[in-house]
């Protein structure tokens, strides 16, 4: 009996597990003419990746950010991860046979949840890289944000390396690509979500805002913020 119940756990801790998407390692088959390359692979629509193009003797850059349209298509635009004016945009154009990673930071993961205990429960889940929430609710106050956006996190993963978000809605978890702005997919969830703050857990009440010179806001209800993102 208990090695029947230690199977079903290691079971649903597998499927658990692999309800997060995975990096994608491709190449460009084709440039079509109206900007969009063609994969080696198909790839989920909504997955954000670069491309990668090797000028040879060793040297490899990256040229291009992505996008999967789903059917082996994808959109190209130009690389902006790394904010700085001083360092100049590669105008290297996309070739067949460059590679292209979809999912590059999918391990980087930063979580919105309504409280700590159902922020504790996700990360215990899942072997990633977590970004705490209170590193996004600095930005946040700092915006003078009073709920959530999908630009203000596409803003905060471009900064910070982000792959992916996942918010919690009250029944299930929605896993977001942060810099395509598109939800990939979801599971279900039924962890205790009775206690909520505003406008989702962070050490806010902690955080002297006074230092960084951030007024204090009024914020929307945590579900009230949430619905909003879809």
């Amino acid at each position: 009996m208990k090695k029947i119940l230690f199977t079903l756990l290691t079971l649903s801790y597998v499927l658990i597990a692999n309800t997060l998407p995975s990096t994608i390692t491709t190449t460009i088959a084709k440039v079509t003419a109206n900007g969009q390359i063609q994969l080696s692979t198909t790839v989920p629509a909504g997955m954000s990746g670069i491309v990668i193009h090797n000028y040879g003797n060793g040297l490899s850059a990256i040229s291009h950010a992505t996008v999967s349209q789903g059917n082996g298509l994808a959109s190209l635009q130009a690389y902006r991860t790394i904010l700085h004016e001083n360092i100049p945009n590669i105008q290297t154009e996309a070739n067949a046979g460059d590679k292209v990673i979809f999912g590059n930071f999918y391990n980087n993961v930063l979580v919105i949840a309504p409280n700590q205990t159902v922020y504790r429960n996700i990360t215990k889940s899942y072997n990633k890289t977590w970004v705490h929430p209170d590193a996004y609710a600095l930005d946040f106050m700092k915006e003078g944000s009073s709920h959530l956006t999908l630009d203000s996190i596409k803003k905060f993963a471009q900064l910070n390396q982000v792959g992916l978000v996942l918010i919690v809605a009250q029944d299930k978890v929605l896993i977001l690509d942060p810099i395509s702005k598109q939800f990939l997919g979801e599971f279900p969830t039924t962890l205790n979500q009775q206690d909520t703050m505003a406008p989702f857990y962070a050490r806010f009440e902690q955080m002297d805002t006074s230092t960084f010179g951030f007024s204090s806001n009024t914020y929307t209800p945590y579900f009230q913020s949430i619905a909003g993102l879809k």
